[in-house]
């Protein structure tokens, strides 16, 4: 749960009900991966393993997008995000490098079932 807005990748929440559907709810996040995580990298690639500098880089920036994307439903007075879909990409050109998520989902309203 991010900013108390319940976020899944299924279309429904066991022991709750969708009481409204608002609306779709995206966000891109872009992020440089910096001279010196390139130079890092760099070496990772060469001698092989995992590289954990992009790693932590892209973390943050996953976090990042569940954070904007739960504030943007929220503000529409969703309690939840169903359907999240996620996509991880490349921008590069011009000798730089960047990391992006891209977020997907459905804004809901939601209430507990009764028992």
């Amino acid at each position: 749960m991010t900013n108390n807005v319940v976020i899944t990748t299924t279309n429904s929440i066991e022991g709750y009900r969708i009481v409204n559907y608002i609306d779709i709810v995206s966000t891109n996040v872009v992020h440089g991966t910096g001279f010196f995580s390139d130079w890092k990298a760099s070496y990772t690639d060469f001698f092989g393993g995992a590289s954990g500098t992009y790693q932590r880089k892209l973390n943050k920036i996953y976090e990042k997008a569940l954070d904007q994307i739960s504030l943007e439903a929220k503000a529409k007075g969703a309690n939840a995000i169903v359907g999240l879909k996620l996509d991880y990409g490349e921008v590069s050109g011009k000798g730089v490098q960047m990391f992006m998520v891209s977020a997907v989902g459905t804004e809901v309203l939601i209430e507990r079932l009764e028992e």
